[in-house]
């Protein structure tokens, strides 16, 4: 799991690298509102309506193993303002895949990034723009990244074909086509 880290008005947002997908703290993005502790932004978060909708529908597209029938009874408690739903029991209930919890010390919230960015437009729609604007830089110097490093292997590719090429031709040895 690679992690990298954005910084967005002065926080340090991590984002890791899990099974070929971008997951996003929610415990770090939560931390740009002073109100409340983290965890209780998240719990609140959460349980609303509109979120557990939209939880459902983003599992259902990517989750084949979603459990829809529990999404169901979390959708029924939410309006209960004693109604506990936290990331762990949302996630062991459902079966979800888009949200991640960890504990510990370097543990926390952490979700697909369409999740987190839809955490932000609850949390602040103005944080979900700056959030979005760095993030989409980092993918844009992956892609980069990620092209020259093609072109590399493609280059090597094609000086080895060269020195197989050479190594055909009468009277040539292998050791006068390579670098010593």
């Amino acid at each position: 799991m690679a992690k990298q880290v954005l910084q967005v008005q002065g926080l340090n947002i991590t984002i890791e690298s899990i099974q070929d997908e971008d997951y996003v703290s929610l415990t770090d993005i939560a931390k740009q509102s002073k109100a409340q502790k983290p965890a209780y932004s998240i719990l609140n978060w959460i349980r609303n309506q509109n979120t557990l909708l939209y939880l459902e529908t983003w599992e259902r597209v990517h989750n084949p193993n979603f459990n829809v029938v529990q999404m169901h009874n979390f959708r029924l408690q939410a309006p209960d303002n004693r109604a506990n739903i936290s990331p762990k029991t949302y996630i062991s209930a459902t079966n979800a895949i888009g949200i991640i919890s960890k504990a510990g010390r370097y543990g926390g919230t952490f979700a697909h990034s369409d999740i987190a960015l839809e955490f932000c437009t609850w949390l602040s729609p103005a944080f979900k723009v700056y959030l979005y604007k760095e993030f989409k830089k980092l993918k844009e110097q992956e892609a980069q990244r990620q092209s020259l490093e093609w072109h590399i292997s493609k280059i090597t590719d094609n000086v080895e074909e060269i020195r197989n090429l050479l190594d055909t031709i009468p009277g040539q040895t292998a050791d006068r086509n390579r670098l010593k």
